[in-house]
């Protein structure tokens, strides 16, 4: 009757876990009585459900690579809680409490992942602790290696973090350095996940590497959008990380620009202007927009090839 039965299979990144139960036709023919025979079958059953659930407990901010890109493989999340309306899962994505699956604890997977909408890139600090959270946990930003190697206090006898959200999540709450006479904020991004401590509110200045480091940068066809570009990518124009590339140094190392850099006004830009431009349009030459306020991912010119940031 039981003979041969396989109930479940799992398979993970890191383990595989087998649960079997295999009962010979000669159990059901020996003098145990019944209500032992049932009692038995039962006990295994539970041994083999304790099995699966310990198998199943896949932290969050686990991740593989696979040709080069972060896949995150998780059956439950932790998540943050503590938020009135938002909560962020250790994937990175941030919804709505109401949203968060009760069995899991994960968000949908909608919207952005690791989405930074509130927070000062440079300062690394944020005005949403859940948004601080899930701006952290990008491996872009902040790597496990460093994360391993961080105290949690300064004591010589302090431990270290041992996951990426544990360190995300523990970052981002209130610190000393973010009140001011105990009963204020010093700023309004008063969740901070850098490992330096940079008080909140100071301006911290980056340089286009860093601001570029969660992008990729392409070189579009001539004639089309940012936006045009980046979706044949089959990835989304970043419009806040234009102004990183509008300059003469970002331009030379994708583009050739045949020694000139001209300072121009245009959504198109900044830009390549392509060789077979009209002579007054500076073929060749790479312009960089003085308009800051134009700067748009939706911008094109039939002689122009654009560069964009992808994400």
């Amino acid at each position: 009757m039981w003979k041969g039965y396989e109930l479940l299979r799992l398979q993970q990144p890191l383990s595989t876990v087998w649960c079997k139960i295999r009962m010979a036709d000669h159990l059901l023919e020996t003098k145990m009585s019944s209500s032992y025979q049932a009692l038995l079958v039962l006990c295994i059953c539970l041994s083999c459900c304790c099995s699966v659930s310990l198998s199943v407990r896949i932290i969050g901010d686990e991740k593989q690579r696979t040709d080069g890109l972060l896949q995150y493989n998780a059956l439950l999340c932790n998540n943050t809680v503590q938020g009135r309306y938002l909560l962020s899962d250790s994937r990175g994505y941030v919804c709505n409490i109401m949203e968060v699956n009760s069995l899991t604890g994960c968000c949908p997977r909608e919207g952005e992942q690791f989405a930074c909408q509130g927070c000062n890139i440079g300062s690394q600090c944020c005005n949403s602790y859940e948004y601080c959270v899930s701006c952290c946990l990008n491996p872009v930003r902040t790597t496990l290696e460093v994360v391993l190697k961080t105290k949690l206090a300064r004591q010589p006898t302090a431990g270290s973090w041992t996951s990426l959200f544990d360190y995300c999540s523990g970052r981002c709450r209130h610190n000393s350095q973010s009140v001011v006479h105990e009963n204020a904020y010093v700023s309004e991004d008063h969740h901070c996940f850098s490992a330096r401590s940079t008080p909140p509110g100071v301006q911290v200045e980056m340089d286009a590497e860093d601001e570029l480091a969660d992008v990729f940068v392409y070189v579009g066809r001539e004639g089309l959008s940012c936006d045009a570009t980046c979706s044949a990518q089959k990835l989304s124009c970043r419009e806040e990380k234009l102004a990183a590339l509008n300059n003469c140094a970002e331009l030379q190392k994708y583009n050739k620009c045949h020694g000139l850099c001209i300072p121009s006004t245009g959504p198109d830009q900044p830009a390549e202007v392509v060789s077979t431009a009209p002579r007054h349009m500076h073929p060749g030459a790479c312009l960089y927009n003085t308009q800051v306020s134009q700067l748009s991912c939706k911008g094109y010119h039939l002689f122009s090839r654009r560069l964009c940031p992808c994400a």
